[in-house]
């Protein structure tokens, strides 16, 4: 099987070479699809985007970042390729991914952000229960399972639990973190999605779909997380997490 990476991209300039070095290392023997969608940054991440991953594609290659803050194909065991594709405007982050889904053609497809917040090197194991064991059709990362997690702040961690507690609750799940950046899920699961929320409610809405088809096998797996600072570049605020209690019922009732 393979894997396409479907990588949202928003003024994310400063992180974004390191990001791709550790994606193209993740799981190196599965051919990888690596789709950058940026959404309309303006501060030189497209301009980087179009200098240093147009047409880029290797096998048996690693990615390194080299002195100039570009990227350079080295000796390795990975095969990959990279499409990038431009949003005139900013759109949100599921707007981003839903272009990055249409777009996608992998066995397998995985959400990765453009920063440096998760590591794909927990895809193994994410992977290894939908591709080898073949008993999973969608598998969400969790941040709350014991690996590294930096603690930030009180009121994201609860806003998160109640998110996934009432999301529970509502679609008889038992989900730790539907908020998490890391899902991974077939192409068939893929195919019977219809994502219209634009915003972060991308969240919210993937997972009221997955669970409300009563059909999907979703499993959970603790993941690590390096959490940033709002001056560090975090975009996430209160009012997605207000967002995001609406749209636990508005997806529930009202699909």
């Amino acid at each position: 099987m393979n894997l396409s990476v479907i990588i949202p991209a928003y003024n994310e300039r400063e992180t974004i070479a390191a990001c791709l070095v550790k994606v193209v290392a993740a799981i190196p023997e599965v051919e990888k699809e690596i789709l950058v969608v940026d959404d309309g940054s303006t501060d030189g991440t497209r301009e980087w985007l179009a200098e240093h991953l147009t047409d880029l594609a290797a096998s048996d290659s690693a990615l390194e970042v080299d002195d100039s803050g570009g990227l350079k194909c080295v000796a390795g065991v990975a095969n990959f390729r990279f499409r990038v594709i431009y949003h005139d405007v900013n759109k949100g982050k599921g707007g981003a991914l839903q272009t990055g889904m249409q777009a996608a053609t992998g066995d397998v497809v995985v959400i990765q952000d453009a920063d440096l917040e998760y590591d794909p090197a927990d895809w193994e194991g994410m992977f290894d229960l939908i591709a080898n064991r073949q008993v999973a059709d969608v598998v969400y990362g969790s941040r709350f399972y014991g690996r590294p997690h930096r603690a930030l702040y009180f009121h994201h961690y609860m806003a998160n639990r109640l998110i996934s507690l009432i999301f529970n609750t509502l679609y008889n799940q038992t989900l730790t973190d539907i908020e998490v950046c890391y899902k991974m899920f077939t192409r068939e699961v893929l195919q019977s999605l219809r994502i219209t929320a634009n915003d972060f409610g991308f969240e919210v809405q993937f997972s009221a779909q997955v669970a409300l088809a009563r059909k999907w096998r979703i499993y959970e797996m603790g993941i690590s997380y390096f959490g940033r600072t709002y001056e560090e570049g975090k975009k996430i605020n209160w009012k997605d997490g207000v967002k995001a209690l609406g749209y636990l019922f508005q997806f529930r009732f009202f699909p």
